[in-house]
């Protein structure tokens, strides 16, 4: 899955290059980038496909070749179709988010990329007693820190997103489960309903045009 979804992002970097330009505003909104005015206008599935949009051949290196070391290690842990809701499901949470809290135009894989490092800190939650996850968790939890630092920082960077995907990802872990052990029941029902209300409050709070 992680081979696929670095795929799916080259071959649009290439039509969006060959297009116009993937900087170009014309092409980043025709490719299907995150502007609140046309979401709010009906057009939805500007939600999911910012996903695989990236601004600039430096945005999707730097995406990419996170997705390619991080990707395949929690796609190890959780198998191939948990990985890809945990991945879809991320990047829409964190483009919510970013509708609601933000009102730039947006593209990228992070939202879903934040998503994947929040699977990884409920991996560290429900297996506490296994040495090897909690201290891979606690290494995650430095990036993220380090991450989050330098969106506070640097100009330009969709920060709503990148926490939206983060909780997205850290909820949906928890419904999906994992193959190599048993995630609790209620905590399971907890994360889907806590999941479902944060998402559809974000909806909602993007649709009234806060931003």
């Amino acid at each position: 899955m992680t081979y696929g979804l670095l795929g799916i992002m080259v071959i649009v970097y290439l039509l969006m290059t060959v297009s116009g330009g993937t900087e170009n505003t014309v092409t980043l909104l025709k490719f299907g980038a995150k502007f609140n005015p046309l979401i709010r206008a009906g057009e939805y599935w500007r939600l999911i496909t910012p996903i695989f949009i990236h601004i600039g051949f430096t945005h999707i290196l730097m995406n990419g070749i996170t997705l390619y070391f991080i990707g395949q290690y929690v796609e190890s842990l959780f198998g191939h179709w948990r990985f890809l809701g945990i991945f879809l499901v991320s990047g829409i949470a964190g483009n919510l988010a970013s509708f609601a809290f933000s009102a730039s135009l947006s593209a990228g894989a992070s939202t879903a990329i934040f998503g994947l490092f929040g699977a990884f800190m409920m991996l560290g939650e429900s297996f506490s007693r296994n040495q090897v996850i909690v201290s891979m968790a606690r290494t995650f939890l430095l990036f993220i820190v380090l991450n989050i630092a330098t969106d506070i920082f640097v100009s330009g960077i969709d920060i709503a997103g990148h926490l939206g995907g983060l909780v997205g990802g850290f909820l949906v872990a928890y419904v999906v489960g994992v193959e190599f052990g048993k995630v609790s029941a209620i905590k399971r029902l907890i994360a889907g309903i806590m999941l479902i209300v944060i998402m559809v409050a974000m909806f909602i709070f993007g649709m009234r045009g806060n931003f």
